[in-house]
């Protein structure tokens, strides 16, 4: 559970998002500390991945209720990309074909926004290439264009080695990997997180994940609420049990998150 004493690297407060004309989160309060790692569950149509837009700045997300602290400051109004350079990154679940852009150029660009240089940036895309198991035969297309689901996570992943990140939001990166790829990935997040304090919130429907990424805490959302909390063994159990038993749970005002 993160320390009252130590300032949380986010902090959301009693959020409420809606898409359209529909309310999805309804009332959403989390901290999240230096160097922690969470995983949130929860059946489809939950509010993972609009918990996870709302955090990114999405545009079609309207917070109509509460706010969203990044280091003490509210960046709840802020633009994506104003997000992006204080340190926040979305490992998307369906990441984007950038055509006509090089992965060289948006790395370079990226640390440049941030006033950060790489002395050998094409050294460093082979290195960290080669540790998660990307060919580097693949590092001179254009961004994700012509690449596999597992070859596009594989691919954030490196993006997240290469532009250092206060917080890493990771929406279903384990979909579409093979075990092999997922175990690579999963231990180069984690790597990153025990190196540099990278705090990591990883959003998944699936237990398998948090066999080979280490995380602290495990939150249940359910109907736009988060229902439950505990520890990794809580991810055990939902494998087994599901989610029926949240299905029509009301969530109490005094829930401690």
């Amino acid at each position: 559970m993160t320390s009252n004493l130590v300032e949380p690297v986010l902090e959301i407060k009693d959020l409420h998002v809606s898409a359209g004309d529909r309310e999805i989160l309804k009332g959403i309060s989390l901290k999240v500390a230096k160097g922690e790692k969470i995983a949130i569950m929860g059946p489809n149509g939950s509010g993972k991945s609009t918990l996870s837009s709302a955090i990114l700045g999405k545009p079609g997300y309207e917070v109509t209720n509460g706010e969203i602290r990044f280091f003490g400051h509210d960046i709840t109004v802020l633009p994506t990309y104003e997000r992006a350079r204080l340190g926040l990154a979305l490992v998307s679940q369906y990441p984007q074909e950038v055509e006509g852009v090089n992965l060289y150029d948006l790395v370079d660009s990226a640390l440049k926004a941030r006033e950060m240089t790489e002395e050998d940036l094409f050294r460093r895309l082979r290195e960290e290439a080669e540790e998660i198991g990307f060919a580097t035969s693949l590092l001179d297309r254009w961004v994700n264009v012509d690449l596999s689901g597992g070859e596009k996570k594989r691919l954030e992943t490196l993006l997240l080695a290469l532009v250092p990140s206060k917080l890493a939001v990771l929406d279903e990166i384990d979909s579409g990997l093979d075990i092999d790829a997922l175990r690579q990935v999963s231990h180069r997040i984690d790597a990153l997180s025990a190196d540099t304090s990278m705090a990591v919130i990883a959003i998944t429907h699936y237990s398998r994940l948090l066999k080979v990424l280490t995380v602290d805490r495990v939150l249940v959302l359910a109907h736009g609420e988060f229902v439950a909390e505990g520890g990794p063994e809580l991810a055990e159990e939902l494998e087994h049990t599901g989610y029926k038993e949240y299905a029509s749970q009301e969530v109490e005002e005094s829930f401690p998150f």
